[in-house]
C-alpha cells in the first residue's frame, strides 16, 4: 500500500515537473518576446515583466509543494495547465503581431514590371516567333519607351538577331495607348507591345472594354527596377507632428504591383493635439507629374494624379509634395483585396448614410447590395464597393472621396475598439499582406505603445480638393482624357489646413471660403444607367 503511493507521489512529482517546466518556458518566452517586440510603455515593462514572472513563479512553487490532497493536485494542475495555454497564445499572438510589422515594413527594393506583346485573340498568331515579314507590330512612339526598348530587346533574342531593324515584322509608331489598340482592333497592325499597367486604362475606354476577351498575350518580358521610396522620418513619431500619404492602387492581388493610384489622401497626424486630418485629392485631379529623370516619365507633365502610380509611390509621392507644398514623411500603399480583407478581418465596418445619399446597388459592382439611409453594417465586398462608387451621385467624384475617408475612419474605430481582441488573429493575417509602408518597425512600435500609454481620443477632420470638369491632354495615355482642374483657391484650403494641424491647431480655424457647387444626393439606378450609357459623366466616362 505504501509503495503504491510512494509511486503515485514519484508519477505527480514528475507531472509537476513537467508542467512547472511548460510554464516557465512559457512564461520566460513571453517575457522575452515583449521585451524584444518593444510595444509596452517604458514605464510598464518592469512592472508588466515582474508580474508575469512572479505569476509563473508562484504557480510552480505551488504545484510542487502544496499538493498533498487529491482535490488539490486535480486544482492546481487545472490552474497550470491553462497557464501554460494563456501563455503558449500570448506567445502566438506577440509573435505574429511582430511577424506583421517586419513583414510590412520590409521593403524589397525591386519593382516589377511587365511589358507585352498582344494579338487579337482570333488571329492565327499564337507565338512571338509567328510574326513574319506581312506581319506589323505597334509600339508606343513617346510613352513607357524605356519599357518599350525592353521588350524589343528580348524579342531579338527570340528571333536570334541583334537590332530590331533585323526583326522579320516591320514596326510601326503610335502617338498614343488608344491610338495603338485602334489600330490592333481595326486590324491595321497584327500586335502591340504595351505595358500591362496600361492595361485598366484600355478597359476602361467604352470601345475597348472586352480588352481581355479580345486579345491575348504572345510573349512577355519581365524586368525589374528600383523601388525608391525612402522616408523623411521624424525623430520621435510621438512627439512630433507628420504626414503620410496613402496610395491606393486599383488593382486586386499583390499590393506591389504597380498600377494607377485611385485613391490620393495626404494623413496629417499630430500626436500632441491627437488631431488626424484626412486631405483627399480626387483621382483624375489634374497636375505636373513629378519623379525621378528616367525615359519612362517626363517631369513636369500634366497629368492626372491617379497615372502617377504606374511609375511607383515615389513619384506619387513627389508629385503631390509639389502639388500641396509639403513635405510628406511617410507612405502607405494598399489595394482593392486590401480593403476588403481588413474588412471582413476586423467583422465588417458600420457606416451612417445621411438623408438622401441611399443606393439600391452599386454601379462599382452591380451584384452587391447597395446602403439604406441611416446605419449600414458593410462587409468588405461592400465597404469596397461603396468607396469606390461615384456614378450613383450627383457629386460624383467628390463624394466617392467623402465615402473613401468615411470607410477609413470606420476602419480605424473598429480597430482600436475593445471588439478587437476576438478577431485579433485574422486582423494580423489580413495586415501581414494588405499593404506596404516606408514606417519602420521601431515607428509602429512606438505608435502602439502611445497609443496603449496616452489612450488619446483622435478628434479626425477632412478636407479634399475641389475643381472643375474638362478634357485634357494626359502624358501617360498620349491622348486627351476627361480630368478634373483643381481650383487655386482650393489648393490654398488644403495646404493651410495643413499647416494649421502640423503647427498644433485644428484646421476647422482655416475657413473655407470657396464657392463651389456642389451637388448632393444619390441617383436612381434609372439615372445612373442612363448617365453611364451616354457617357454624361465627367465629360464622356471611359476616357482615362
Amino acid at each position: 500500500m505504501k509503495r503504491r503511493k510512494k509511486k503515485k507521489s514519484l508519477a505527480f512529482r514528475i507531472w509537476a515537473i513537467l508542467l512547472s517546466i511548460l510554464l516557465l518556458i512559457g512564461f520566460g518566452l513571453l517575457i522575452y518576446q515583449v521585451v524584444k517586440m518593444n510595444f509596452v510603455p517604458s514605464r510598464l515593462m518592469i512592472p508588466v515583466s515582474m508580474a508575469l514572472a512572479l505569476v509563473a513563479l508562484i504557480f510552480v512553487f505551488l504545484i510542487n509543494f502544496f499538493t498533498n490532497h487529491i482535490p488539490s493536485k486535480i486544482f492546481l494542475s487545472l490552474l497550470v495547465i491553462c497557464l501554460v495555454f494563456v501563455s503558449g497564445m500570448g506567445n502566438y499572438y506577440v509573435y505574429k503581431t511582430s511577424h506583421m510589422i517586419e513583414k510590412v515594413t520590409t521593403n524589397e527594393g525591386k519593382v516589377k514590371n511587365i511589358v507585352s506583346v498582344i494579338a487579337l485573340t482570333n488571329s492565327n498568331i499564337q507565338d512571338i516567333t509567328d510574326l513574319s515579314t506581312s506581319n506589323k507590330v505597334a509600339v508606343l512612339k513617346s510613352i513607357d519607351t524605356y519599357g518599350t526598348k525592353k521588350s524589343i530587346k528580348d524579342v531579338c533574342k527570340q528571333f536570334d538577331v541583334e537590332k530590331k531593324s533585323e526583326l522579320p515584322f516591320t514596326i510601326d509608331s503610335a502617338n498614343s495607348v488608344q491610338e495603338a489598340v485602334n489600330s490592333l482592333y481595326n486590324e491595321d497592325v497584327d500586335a502591340i507591345i504595351i505595358n500591362e499597367t496600361y492595361r485598366t486604362n484600355i478597359k476602361e475606354i467604352e470601345s475597348f472594354s472586352d480588352f481581355d476577351e479580345n486579345t491575348k498575350v504572345i510573349y512577355q518580358t519581365v524586368y525589374y527596377t528600383e523601388a525608391k521610396n525612402d522616408a523623411l522620418a521624424v525623430s520621435d513619431i510621438t512627439n512630433e507632428p507628420f504626414s503620410i500619404l496613402i496610395s491606393g492602387n486599383d488593382t486586386y492581388g499583390d499590393v506591389g504591383e504597380l498600377s494607377r493610384s485611385d485613391v490620393n489622401m495626404v494623413v496629417t497626424i499630430n500626436p500632441l493635439t491627437s488631431t488626424v486630418l484626412l486631405t483627399s485629392i480626387p483621382r483624375d485631379t489634374y497636375m505636373p507629374t513629378y519623379c525621378d529623370a528616367t525615359e519612362t516619365c517626363v517631369i513636369g507633365a500634366m497629368d492626372k494624379i491617379t497615372h502617377t502610380g504606374i511609375y511607383g509611390i515615389n513619384t506619387t509621392q513627389r508629385t503631390v509634395e509639389n502639388f500641396l507644398d509639403m513635405e510628406i514623411n511617410y507612405t502607405f500603399r494598399a489595394n482593392f483585396s486590401s480593403v476588403i480583407d481588413i474588412v471582413d478581418a476586423l467583422g465588417g465596418v458600420d457606416i451612417y448614410v445621411e438623408e438622401g445619399m441611399a443606393v439600391s446597388t452599386f454601379y462599382a459592382d452591380h451584384t452587391l447590395e447597395g446602403v439604406t439611409e441611416g446605419w449600414n453594417h458593410l462587409d468588405g465586398k461592400r465597404a469596397l464597393a461603396y468607396a469606390r462608387e461615384r456614378h450613383a451621385y450627383l457629386d460624383g467624384d467628390n463624394q466617392r472621396v467623402r465615402n473613401q475617408q468615411q470607410v477609413l475612419m470606420a476602419i480605424f474605430e473598429k480597430a482600436t475598439s475593445t471588439d478587437i481582441i476576438t478577431k485579433y488573429a485574422s486582423l494580423l493575417d489580413a495586415l501581414s499582406k494588405a499593404f506596404e509602408t516606408n514606417l519602420t518597425t521601431n515607428e509602429i512600435t512606438d505608435l502602439i505603445k502611445f497609443q496603449i500609454q496616452a489612450m488619446p481620443e483622435w478628434k479626425f477632420e477632412s478636407y479634399q480638393i475641389t475643381g472643375y470638369g474638362d478634357m485634357l491632354n494626359c502624358a501617360a495615355l498620349g491622348s486627351e482624357a476627361s480630368v478634373t482642374v483643381p481650383y487655386d483657391e482650393s489648393i490654398r484650403i488644403a495646404q493651410e489646413k495643413i499647416r494649421a494641424v502640423l503647427d498644433g491647431k485644428s484646421s476647422d480655424t482655416v475657413e473655407d471660403t470657396l464657392d463651389a457647387t456642389i451637388s448632393e444626393g444619390a441617383l436612381s439606378s434609372e439615372e445612373i444607367d442612363a448617365q453611364v450609357q451616354a457617357d454624361l459623366y465627367a465629360y464622356g466616362y471611359g476616357y482615362y
